[in-house]
Order: C-alpha cells, then sequence, then structure tokens
C-alpha cells in the first residue's frame, strides 16, 4: 500500500532526489523548503521543476521554525511517516553563525516533534551527520561509540536531535531512525561542497584550494546508495514497532583528499593547479563508516564505487549546469 511521506529539506540534493524516488514507487510526497540563501536559489528551483509536475508532489515553501505553519501542514494531509531532512548544513559556516543553527537545526525539529505528537504521526527518520563522531581516534566508527566531544555547533545540533527524538521515542512511542549520512555526493551535489566545486574550478582552469596535506579522508557515498538506505529506513520504521536506532550510512571506503581531487581530474581529462592551505577549524581528520548494522537491520548495501560515482556526477555537470 503506497503511503503519503512529509519530507522536511526537500527541495535539496538530498531530498529532491528522495522524492524523485518515492514517486516513481507511487507514493506521495508532501514537501516543506524554505528555499533560504545559504546557496543559490536556482539550485533549488532548477531541483523541484520535475517534481512539481507531479500530481502526487505538494511543495509548501515554509519554515520549520514557522509552527504555525507545521501545524497547517499536518492538518491538510493524512501523513504516514516524516523524512526530516531540513537542517542548516555545513560545518565551517556554522562556526561563524552558531546561534542560526540553534535555532533551525533544534528548534525546528522541536517544533516539527511537537505537530507530530499532535496529529498522532508516530514514525520518522532523521538525518543526521557523521560529525557527529568528531576526530574519534578509533576507525572504523560504530553507532555505540561515545560521540560526546563534537568540535562543530553543526555536529552538537545533530547529536542534539539524536538525543531529543530519543526522549520523543521512550515518552510518547515515536519509532525513529536517525541516519548519519557521510558525505553524500552525486548528481544535484550542493555547490557549496567540495567535489561539486573542484569539478567547476577545474572546467574553468582555475586554482584549487586544498586544506591540509591532503592526507584527510572522506567516506564518500553516492546518493542512490543514500537514497536506497533512506527508503528501507522507512519501510522499517513503518512495519515493526519499538524502534529507535542509530544507523551508519556511508560507503565503508574512505577516499583521501589528494586522492579525490585526482580522481575528478582524470574523470575531466585536466591537471588540477594545486593550492595548500592550512587546515580549517571545525574539519576532521577523517571519516570511515561501519555499515555493519545497517547491512543486518535494513538490508542496506552500498553499490556505487567513488570512481563510478565521479563519473555519473560529471556526466550530470556538464549536461546540467
Amino acid at each position: 500500500m503506497k503511503k503519503i511521506y512529509l519530507i522536511t529539506g526537500a527541495a535539496g540534493f538530498i531530498g529532491s532526489s528522495l522524492s524523485e524516488k518515492l514517486l516513481k514507487e507511487g507514493n506521495n510526497v508532501v514537501a516543506i523548503d524554505n528555499f533560504c540563501n545559504f546557496y543559490s536559489d536556482k539550485v533549488k528551483e532548477n531541483n523541484v521543476k520535475e517534481l512539481i509536475k507531479n500530481p502526487n508532489f505538494k511543495l509548501y515553501r515554509k519554515d520549520i521554525r514557522d509552527r504555525q505553519a507545521l501545524k497547517e501542514i499536518f492538518e491538510e494531509n493524512n501523513i504516514d511517516i516524516v523524512m526530516h531532512l531540513a537542517a542548516m548544513a555545513g560545518v565551517r559556516p556554522s562556526i561563524e553563525n552558531p546561534v542560526l543553527y540553534q535555532e533551525v537545526n533544534c528548534m525546528g525539529t522541536q517544533n516539527l516533534l511537537e505537530e507530530m505528537k499532535t496529529h498522532n504521526v508516530k514514525n520518522l527518520v532523521m538525518a543526521s551527520s557523521s560529525s557527529v563522531y568528531g576526530n574519534c581516534k578509533e576507525v572504523p566508527f560504530r553507532e555505540d561509540m561515545i560521540v560526546d566531544f563534537a568540535i562543530s555547533p553543526y555536529a552538537t545540533t545533530k547529536k542534539a536531535n539524536e538525543v531529543m527524538t530519543h526522549v520523543y521515542h521512550k515518552l510518547f512511542d515515536f519509532n525513529v531512525i536517525m541516519l548519519r549520512f557521510f558525505t553524500v555526493y552525486g548528481p544535484k551535489q550542493r555547490p557549496d561542497l567540495a567535489i561539486n566545486k573542484f569539478t567547476r574550478l577545474m572546467l574553468n582552469n582555475e586554482e584549487i584550494p586544498m586544506f591540509g596535506d591532503g592526507s584527510t579522508s572522506r567516506d564518500y557515498t553516492y546518493i542512490d546508495d543514500i537514497v536506497d538506505g533512506i527508503i528501507k529506513s522507512c519501510n522499517y520504521t513503518l512495519n515493526n514497532k519499538d524502534v529507535y536506532e542509530i544507523l551508519n550510512l556511508g560507503n565503508s571506503s574512505p577516499v583521501s583528499l589528494k586522492e579525490m581531487i585526482n580522481i575528478i581530474a582524470k574523470t575531466l581529462g585536466v591537471e588540477p593547479n594545486i593550492k595548500q592551505y592550512p587546515m580549517q577549524p571545525g574539519d576532521v581528520d577523517r571519516t570511515f563508516a561501519d555499515i555493519s548494522k545497517a547491512k543486518k537491520l535494513i538490508g542496506y548495501e552500498p553499490k556505487i564505487s567513488f570512481e563510478q560515482g565521479i563519473q555519473n556526477f560529471v556526466n550530470w555537470y556538464k549536461e546540467n549546469i
């Protein structure tokens, strides 16, 4: 039986990709996005231009900080499950404006949880982040590790949301899966993120800023694998009781910064002009997901290699940008 999904942040990179997949499967999507100016609103408008043609896609241009707007959305729609992706993103910008990150990521989430409670919507899948692991020395990162030592306001808000949703699970019987995403990339990736940015700079024969010596690494995860993991999490949440889980969604195969630059350059057929800079505050040394729990619980199995993912992204970029 098809479901009605409420997706916050639905015009973003992950949200629009998820919406597209759910609609293809015949579901209904109630979408919320405030089209904030964190990056050009033209990007988000482009993300939803085909989605809004689908009669099963309903878009609300609203802010999750607006409690009354959320109330009206829940009253107008018979929601089965909430996929909460809306957040102020990015480690470095959160250091510059921590209050905004607290307002959106924590109070906005609190508003959503309260409206779910009021309207008896008990199923939630929510985006957390690999940033909560900070600079944990032990790798790969497991969900049962202690993550009390955040090094950015962004990571702090994500950890706070994991704790708050557990409260609603215990007190109000919410079924919750928190998904710790590991550096998602692929077609439609945000323009401020490294792969998109470096591709643009290389094609324009501009300097590539490399922070640190290039040895820092990230567990890059292709968008299709992430969307698959989200939908599997939603299905698990809808079909089970007394659910509260934290899951890593990664690729379990870290790639160094220098290697990432070289793979993009090779794919583009260019020689990168790299300029080295000091490491920036809030950046972690590495991310590396242990995905054994997600494999066992929801059948998560990433399929796209980094090289293939970069090729897919470059093909999309050349056709669309």
